[in-house]
């Protein structure tokens, strides 16, 4: 079914094919990431880049176990800087005039790489977990590298939160899923 759903949205096409993990991997470098464009149904598209971020309310937080869809853990983060994706969204002002119109948005995070994760307007605004998902810019007290790009996402209250973390983020798009 989600498959169905997906699958015409064109910046989510890699989820309908073949997993983003199951190739092999560009260089880290070529993969980096510089701005976070917000485009779809928004009343003003954006191009951030850490400078920009950086002028939004501050998320910070502690450490964040990233686990792997089986449990397995992939790294720490030990503390990171960013901002919540909500109040990106806030900035670009979400295109939803109609009384329910909210409810019908999905929010697809992207990456260079075409690694792209999907989230409910529902979950991030009417939910604990839209607490937790934060783009970041910094992590164990760095600036993010290559290996992560400048600008990354993090769905922190995730019980598993390695499926949705987009490193080398990149594109944030606002699709409405029925009309």
């Amino acid at each position: 079914m989600l498959k169905k759903i997906l699958a015409g949205f064109t910046s989510v096409a890699l989820l309908a094919a073949a997993p983003a993990w199951s190739a092999a991997p560009a260089p880290a470098r070529d993969n980096m990431s510089h701005a976070l464009a917000v485009t779809g149904m928004v009343e003003t598209p954006l191009t951030l880049k850490v400078a920009d971020l950086r002028q939004l309310p501050p998320a910070n937080g502690g450490e964040i176990a990233v686990t792997r869809h089986n449990g397995d853990k992939a790294e720490t983060i030990t503390s990171y800087r960013g901002v919540r994706l909500r109040d990106i969204l806030d900035k670009a002002v979400l295109d939803a005039p109609g009384h329910n119109d909210v409810k019908k948005l999905a929010i697809i995070a992207t990456a260079t790489d075409g690694y792209a994760v999907v989230f409910s307007w529902g979950e991030l605004y009417n939910a604990p977990a839209g607490e937790g998902v934060i783009v970041y810019y910094e992590k164990n007290g760095k600036a993010l590298d290559d290996n992560d790009g400048e600008i990354a996402l993090i769905s922190a209250k995730d019980i598993r939160t390695g499926p949705r973390h987009v490193k080398w983020l990149n594109g944030i798009e606002v699709r409405k899923l029925v009309e």
